[in-house]
């Protein structure tokens, strides 16, 4: 009370100033969060759809690669079996040859010597026969070859336009980062600054009181100002206080443009006494009925029910541990607070 009336005598109160101060920076840290996690969602999920395109086309160019290999292994062993088959037909070639000049030495020579040089020309046939196959054959395999090679081309064109396109959209998600953050950081500064007007016009409305206070960027008001203990039914006096607090917040949403998604967050809280009566079951059941009440009474004041959410808390918030009639009585509460829905 001392420090109070001191800050009183002074004529200045910095506290609030550093209050929203600190706000302001905290929830700049909050949304810079907020974007880096939306953004890295968005690169996540386009770069996973890169690396499955990548998988898939990596996977054609293994089996493409293991046809061609198998392709040319056939194609070595056919021209093995040519090369064999020329030096067969090359040896045969000779044994004519030398047969041949045996049976113009000889004249009308014997006639099995004429029977084994019949036999070598029709072996010699054969060879031949069996070489335009095999020639054939290669043919064939070296027109596969260059099917391949050519769909090999292709599909390293189709890689590259992917990479090409994977840095454009890696550019393009850096931008849209960039100018999300901008956007946040301005949504960020218009609303710390009707928030501080709006606090400015609450503390005008309601003047120096000691059960209601202002803690970081919340208005925390005792449970008693509004309702009787263990109930959730407005008193009349409570709802004097609802009516201005009404007022004020019909003025911020003239102000306030209609981009700005701003909400008042009606916060209950109780002390960890529990309660089991016939309406609640539970200090949550309490905090949250307060919170209800409180925004519904709003509601029946012109508030727009999409600038209003009712939370409740029950005694697992409390701002005193202490066990003490003081510190349940600070920790009974209802807190008010303008922020982004």
């Amino acid at each position: 009370m001392a420090l109070a009336h001191r800050s009183r005598e002074s004529g200045m109160n910095y506290w609030p100033g550093f209050v929203d101060a600190l706000s302001t920076l905290l929830l700049g840290i909050i949304f810079l969060l907020t974007v880096f996690v939306v953004v890295q969602f968005f690169l996540t999920q386009e770069m996973t759809g890169k690396d499955t395109a990548l998988s898939r086309l990596n996977s054609q160019v293994a089996q493409l690669t293991e046809l061609l290999s198998l392709e040319k292994t056939g194609k070595v062993s056919v021209e093995e079996e040519l090369a064999q088959m020329r030096s067969n037909l090359n040896a045969a070639e000779d044994e004519r040859d030398r047969f041949k000049g045996l049976y113009e030495g000889i004249g009308s020579g014997p006639a099995d010597a004429q029977g084994k040089a019949v036999a070598l020309s029709g072996a010699l046939d054969a060879e031949k026969r069996i070489s335009g196959r095999a020639l054939a054959q290669v043919e064939a395999l070296n027109q596969q070859i260059a099917a391949l090679r050519r769909q090999l081309g292709a599909l390293q064109e189709v890689l590259d336009a992917s990479a090409q396109k994977n840095k454009e959209s890696q550019a393009q998600i850096s931008e849209l980062g960039q100018r999300l953050n901008v956007a946040l950081a301005q949504r960020v500064q218009e609303l710390s600054r009707y928030r501080s007007d709006f606090f400015g016009r609450l503390r005008t409305i309601l003047g120096d009181r000691p059960d209601i206070r202002i803690v970081g960027d919340r208005f925390v008001f005792q449970s008693e100002v509004f309702f009787d203990s263990g109930a959730a039914v407005l008193k009349p006096e409570g709802r004097l206080e609802l009516d201005q607090l009404a007022s004020a917040l019909l003025e911020l949403d003239k102000k306030i443009p209609g981009e700005i998604a701003w909400v008042l967050r009606v916060d209950g809280h109780t002390d960890v006494r529990p309660i089991n009566s016939v309406q609640f079951k539970s200090n949550w059941d309490l905090s949250a009925g307060r919170a209800i009440s409180v925004v519904q009474y709003l509601v029946s004041k012109g508030v727009s029910p999409q600038r209003l959410v009712a939370a409740g808390f029950g005694e697992f918030q409390p701002i005193d541990t202490d066990r003490t009639e003081e510190a349940y009585g600070r920790n009974r509460r209802i807190e008010l607070k303008l922020t982004e829905r």
